[in-house]
């Protein structure tokens, strides 16, 4: 039986979307996970001895941190804004992280439920200094599916 060609994928470039407005220039993407409880159980078997059998628990949420450069797009920042006026509701959306390839084509989708943002930060420089500014945002989800 011969198995099926799988070459490995570079992540050439991230985007993010949101209420179906996909932001594409995300340039890093970390703590991207899927994660679950472990539920221990004792049993005894019929001789007496105590077995501990381990269980799937309940899925946990999970964070990501996505950086980009600072551009003029206020998206984030409106988010940000939104998730701290006591709107919270408002706030709360699903999305989706998508992988692209060198040609901008779609290779991979991390489906989130419920996605708020955390934090906003933005990387100190110094005037005079050469290196490109970024924005880091910090979302928090309930749940992830992979497509």
């Amino acid at each position: 039986m011969a198995l099926p060609r799988s070459d490995g994928s570079t992540g050439h470039s991230f985007g993010l979307e949101v209420d179906g407005i996909v932001i594409r220039r995300i340039d890093e993407v970390s703590g991207l996970k899927m994660e679950q409880d472990v539920v221990e159980m004792k049993e005894n078997t019929p001789d007496g001895k105590v077995v501990v059998r381990k269980l799937p628990g309940r899925p946990k949420p999970g964070e990501v941190t996505l950086t980009r450069a600072l551009t003029s797009d206020d998206g984030f920042d409106t988010w940000m804004k939104e998730s701290g006026s006591g709107r919270a509701g408002d706030a709360r959306k699903n999305g989706a992280i998508i992988v692209f390839d060198a040609e901008g084509a779609p290779i991979k989708r991390y489906n989130l439920a419920d996605v708020r943002p955390k934090s906003l930060e933005i990387t100190s420089t110094k005037s005079g200094d050469t290196t490109v500014l970024t924005e880091k945002l910090v979302v928090t989800y309930e749940q992830m599916q992979v497509e």
